[in-house]
């Protein structure tokens, strides 16, 4: 699936594509991601959901312009959009990483409703963030000005610790591409720099009046978010569940695709 259409929001270009028939199912995606780590899965998911793939603004091959915000908040702001744009009602919600907290932050905080939501290895309530997420913000536009080959590599080292098996270098090159450049460069610490907390502090507070179906999925092996933040998460949306894939990390797309894809077939089979 190539995204080929755009979604104009304030001033900001949003990639997004749709393929399949049945009932409506949105991927999201994370950072430093984008929608090619779910492109595979909505091409097999595409025989029975009609399914959306998108980009948030700043990531992959959506617009990346340095004055526009791209923290939990506006992301949210541009999903809610985007979604009556698909003119979509209830569909079902995918999320990994980032994601997480940007459909929790549309739904609870904008009232977007979803017949069900997953929750892959996402970055939901706080405590989040790893040494070089701190590292970076604090220097981003030192970091910002590092010669390519620097930065590039710097990038894929960090995306390759995201997986617990390795990536193949055609997976790694696919994560890293929408990086480099002179706009992917910047991109990349822009979107660190803008992280804040206290949106994960808000959702947290909120969780426990969520009613819709929630299912939480996590590689047994995440470093970058540990399972006892999956089993705090379970503990505060009511009725949610939990299963952990053995030899994962936070790359789950990657490290156990069969084992996601049959987690994800079996939760909106039965999703309401």
């Amino acid at each position: 699936m190539d995204l080929v259409e755009r979604f104009e929001w304030q001033g900001r270009q949003v990639a997004w594509e749709r393929t399949g028939s049945g009932p409506p199912l949105v991927l999201c995606h994370g950072t430093p991601f984008s929608s090619v780590l779910w492109r595979p899965f909505a091409e097999r998911l595409s025989r029975d959901f009609t399914v959306h793939l998108w980009d948030m603004p700043g990531y992959g091959l959506s617009s990346k312009h340095a004055g526009h915000a791209v923290d939990f908040g506006a992301q949210a702001e541009a999903f809610a959009a985007l979604l009556s744009h698909w003119g979509l009602d209830r569909p079902h919600v995918v999320a990994h990483d980032f994601g997480g907290a940007v459909s929790l932050r549309a739904h609870l905080s904008l009232d977007v409703a979803y017949a069900s939501l997953m929750l892959v290895d996402v970055v939901a309530i706080p405590p989040s963030g790893s040494p070089f997420f701190r590292f970076v913000q604090d220097h981003p536009d030192v970091l910002g000005g590092l010669p390519g080959y620097v930065h590039e590599a710097i990038v894929r080292a960090y995306i390759q610790r995201a997986s617990h098996r390795g990536l193949r270098e055609t997976d790694l090159d696919a994560l890293t591409r929408p990086w480099l450049g002179e706009d992917g460069q910047p991109a990349f610490y822009r979107q660190i720099a803008a992280y804040d907390e206290r949106f994960l502090e808000e959702n947290e507070r909120n969780l426990g009046g969520m009613s819709i179906p929630v299912r939480i999925v996590w590689g047994a092996q995440d470093t970058w978010i540990p399972t006892s933040t999956a089993e705090r998460l379970r503990s505060l949306i009511p009725g949610a569940d939990l299963t952990l894939v053995d030899g994962a990390g936070h790359l789950i797309h990657y490290d156990a695709p069969v084992a996601l894809m049959d987690e994800i077939r079996t939760w909106l089979t039965r999703a309401p």
